[in-house]
């Protein structure tokens, strides 16, 4: 059995595949280098804007910065050390810990999410509805 033919995308698709690249690459360059003026790689950063938002056991921050759970203790022993984050233990199974952002680690990683300045002045130059149309998009291709 023949395998099905591919269709190529068409330019517009190319064309819009390649901005989303640019702008990926941008944004992590930002990232990087707002992580770097706080001492830390891209990598505790991210883990470090993962906490701000909620206290996650290791397992779950390995799933969602796509490594491995000893990749993430590491991460998390560098940032314990730093005063940035603190293990507890889960209140629903003891069993399992739970990486928290300090005090000192939410002002970081709120100081991380203001120096990130990439999109900032481009966003600003869009009106409310375009903002609004942007966001609903990115939303739509990130669900399917």
């Amino acid at each position: 059995m023949a395998a099905p033919q591919k269709t190529r995308p068409d330019e517009l698709t190319v064309e819009v595949v390649e901005l989303i690249g640019e702008v990926v690459g941008r944004y992590h360059a930002d990232y990087e280098e707002a992580a770097a003026g706080h001492a830390l790689t891209g990598a505790q950063a991210k883990l470090l804007s993962l906490l701000s938002l909620d206290p996650l056991p290791m397992r779950k921050l390995a799933q969602k910065l796509k490594c491995e759970p000893s990749n993430v203790t590491g991460i998390v022993d560098r940032l314990e050390s730093r005063g940035l984050v603190e293990r507890r233990p889960d209140p629903a199974d003891r069993r399992v810990k739970l990486a928290v952002a300090t005090d000192e680690g939410l002002r970081v990683a709120r100081d991380l999410r203001d120096g990130l300045q990439f999109a900032r002045e481009p966003l600003a130059g869009l009106s409310a509805d375009e903002r609004r149309s942007l966001r609903d998009l990115l939303r739509r291709m990130l669900d399917t």
